[in-house]
Formats: C-alpha cells, structure tokens, sequence
C-alpha cells in the first residue's frame, strides 16, 4: 500500500517497525466545544486507513490524542463558571458518543495532555540542556534556527516565515519565530516545573504523547491539512531535536471541509456538527458523503451532496438485504470472475492512496449487479452465497454497517407483511398500504415487492427518507 508523503511530496509504501507494526499518531481534537465535520473527515479517513491495513493483516497501534489544556477551554470554563477539567470532559464524554454513532473504532490509546506533563518536562529539559530551548520572564522556547531542517514539512523558508509569521508575539524571545514549550502562569489550570509554575505549549503536548507511546521513528503521523503548520512542522523540530531520529517516516494530511469554500471552523461559526450530521441524516450517509471525495482534496459542505450520499445508501443497503433474502433456487446467477474483478478494483483504490472514491465505486457496482438481478428475479441462495461476503468486507473496510433488526421486531415485521400479503391476494389494497405506511413509520422497515415474495429492509433513517421523499 503506498500512500502520499507530505514530508517528501512523493508516494511511499507504508512499511512496519521491526515487528512489523504499524504505529499511527493521529492528533484529536481540542476539548471545547461538540466537534464539527470537519474533524469527523479526519478522523473517519484514519479510520478506514486503519480498517484496511487490518484487513489486510498488519498490526497497527493508534494513538489519537486529546488536547485538553487550551486557552480556548479556560476561555469557556470562565465563561460558564465551570472548571477547565470539567469543560474538557463534557466534550470528551460528547466526542465518544458522536464517533460511536460514527462506527469510528476506538483507538489504543486516549492520551490526554494534562496526564503527561512530567513527560512533557522531560523533554522541555532535555532541549534546555542542549540549549536548543531557552528561558525568558515569560516561559521556555524552542530556538528555531538551532533545527536546520526547520520548515522541511511545510516547505517555509526561514525568509517566508520571518516575513509574515502566526507565531506569537514576545520582545522578550531571541527570535519572533521561536514557539512556546512552556507558558509561565500563575492562574489555574497550571502546574509546576523546574523553572516555574504554568502550562506547557501546544506542540510539545504532541511530542510528548507520541513518543511514549509509539516511541521514535513512527510510521504514520497525521492531521487535517490547516496543522502542518505551525503544529506538525514544530513538532517534529523539538521532537527530532530531543531524540536525534527521524519523529515520523511519513507524514499524512486530510484536506479540509469547506462552507462556500471557506474553512468550516467554530471561530467563524459555519460549522455542521458531526451529533447534528447524524440526527440529520444517520451514520452511514454522513459517511459516504465523507469518503466520495480523495481525503487530500477539499470537501464543500452542501445538502445536496448528502442526499446524493442517502441514494448511494440506499442502493447498497438494498443490495444487502436482497442478498440476505435470496430465494432464487440454483448455484450461480452471475459470472464470480466479475465478482472478483470487482474486489480486486476496490483493493487496488485502497491500496493507491486510500482512494475511497474510487473503491465506492467498486461497491456501487457490485450493489448495482445484486439489485439488477434481484429486480428480474435472477438472484439465486448460491450467488448470494458467493457475493455477501465480499459486499460485507467492503463494507467493513469503509465503516458502513446495515442496521440489524432485534428479533422481538423481527417476528412482528414478518407476521404484518404476512397479514399485507394476504390482504394484496384479497384485493384489499387500501388495507395493505395501510400495513405497509405502518411498517415505516413505527419499525423503519421499507418492502420491495417482488413476483413470488416481499422483501424487507431497515432504513437507517427513515425520517431522512421522508424529507428527501426517497
């Protein structure tokens, strides 16, 4: 599998440690407010990246951090009378309940920043020591000039950052680009160091988390495009300062959500958020919308898009339940070879690049072959027996999931078509419609008439289906 470098600007297949690992650090959110999907795009890319490689059985270990020490969290503690650890779990209990909706499948590790302070100060003293970090009345930075690769993530040269910088203003610095590890402060939250109580800076927070947990050298280090600077090219300034080894062999960035085309960000306050995104239109279609575009590309926020993603659904979760539901006797109604042209398709996309779109085409396909059969009563138990695996692991790969009815409401499902379907043979179709309306409206359930039998499916989100009239 070969995904793009932004460290290098060229393709690298991705290869394990000397176990043949696969360690990922991908860097969360901050704790302050319901994430918006912009983070979901992220975070679901990782997921499949993380999904695939499984599939293909390597072993990976993923760390997705949280920040929760932020002068945007102080901000809304003070401004709700709260505590900052009280702000930041609220939204870190939120953010376990939306991505669990999501079907984002947990990380190894949860490191939050506030538990690794000490490691934190390790590292702060180390750069000290080799005086690549200095102290001021104000806190501790990192020299920029003592890392003379600095600027190779972003491709910034020292004279494009001097000329227009982000970084903080401070007289008190050697050099207006030198960043922060640690902020001298005396109100809460702030802990103790060797120099001075306070906070530590943003990036070290990273640093810190990544090495112990995945050690130096890792294999994948990732975000949205918008951190590649300052944050993940200060990252790996101290980092590789601190261990004298190469912090990540590559370096991967999810291209941003975008309203009108511009940033989606709570800042500027147009944002979707992901718990109203799944209210809206439920997990499986926020997600489709999320991958039909390559994650290195811009992705615009629009409704349409989502309805388009809830027809694409629709087609595959209809394939599946027809599958599910084969009745047509015989081995094969369909050519395998096809079928396995199919796979090897989707396994090649997501092998290049993770191209999602196009391995979504791959699924729709093979969705579009099993209603196509099913529709003129060609589907046979044998070819579903050859094709529902093969549309489940596709699908497993991309996160999708058919709902699952509980079998009380199954046995109630079945006993009502079989009341419609006699009522259909009396003629009496007013009575049967009215079986199928309630079927929707109580159960989700969406009947496909066919010539010999009725077939069932659960809708994800029938009060999607009455607003888009699908």
């Amino acid at each position: 599998m070969k995904l793009f470098n932004s460290l290098t600007d060229d393709y690298c297949e991705i290869k394990g440690n000397i176990g043949n690992t696969i360690r990922i650090y991908l860097c969360g959110i901050t704790v302050y407010d319901d994430c918006h999907i912009g983070h979901a795009r992220t975070i679901v890319v990782f997921d499949i990246l993380r999904r695939y490689l499984s599939h293909k059985g390597r072993r990976v270990i993923f760390v997705q951090n949280f920040t929760d020490v932020d002068d945007k969290i102080i901000s809304k503690a003070r401004k709700e009378g709260a505590k900052a650890d009280e702000i930041s779990q609220k939204y870190i209990d939120r953010y376990f309940s939306d991505f669990s909706r999501l079907n984002v499948i947990k990380a190894d590790f949860y490191p939050k920043a506030t538990d690794h302070i000490p490691d934190m100060l390790t590292i702060i003293g180390e750069l000290l020591r080799k005086e690549i970090a200095y102290q001021t009345q104000n806190g501790i930075y990192f020299r920029i000039k003592k890392f003379t690769p600095y600027g190779k993530l972003s491709k910034k040269t020292l004279g494009e950052l001097e000329s227009g910088s982000r970084i903080e203003i401070d007289s008190l610095k050697s050099d207006p680009l030198d960043f922060a590890l640690w902020k001298f402060s005396q109100e809460e939250p702030v802990w103790n160091s060797p120099w001075g109580s306070g906070r530590p800076g943003w990036h070290i927070e990273c640093s810190a988390m990544a090495l112990k947990y995945l050690g130096s050298e890792i294999e994948i280090h990732g975000g949205g495009q918008d951190l590649i600077f300052p944050h993940h090219e200060n990252e790996i300034a101290q980092s590789e300062s601190y261990s004298n080894k190469i912090f990540s062999k590559l370096w991967m960035h999810v291209g941003l959500v975008t309203l009108n085309a511009e940033k989606m960000s709570k800042s500027i306050g147009n944002i979707m958020s992901v718990r109203e995104a799944l209210t809206k239109y439920g997990p499986n279609t926020l997600r489709l919308y999320l991958l039909n575009t390559h994650y290195s590309k811009p992705l615009d926020y629009s409704d349409s898009f989502l309805i388009e993603a809830s027809q694409k659904w629709k087609q595959i979760e209809n394939s599946i339940f027809e599958l599910r539901a084969a009745t047509g006797s015989g081995e094969q109604s369909i050519d395998k070879s096809k079928v396995d042209k199919i796979l090897s398709e989707f396994e090649a996309a997501m092998e290049n690049n993770l191209n999602t779109s196009l391995a979504l085409s791959s699924v729709l396909k093979l969705a579009s072959m099993v209603n196509r059969l099913s529709s003129l009563g060609n589907l046979t138990r044998g070819s579903s027996r050859t094709i529902l695996p093969i549309m489940e692991s596709m699908l497993e790969v991309l996160g999708l999931e058919v709902l699952n009815v509980p079998d009380v409401e199954r046995i109630e499902i079945e006993r009502l078509i079989e009341v419609r379907n006699k009522l259909r043979k009396e003629k009496r179709y007013q009575e049967s419609d009215e079986i199928r309306k309630n079927l929707y409206d109580t159960y989700g359930i969406e009947l496909v008439d066919h010539t010999n039998y009725t077939n069932w499916k659960k809708i994800e989100n029938s009060q999607v289906g009455k607003r888009l009239n699908l």
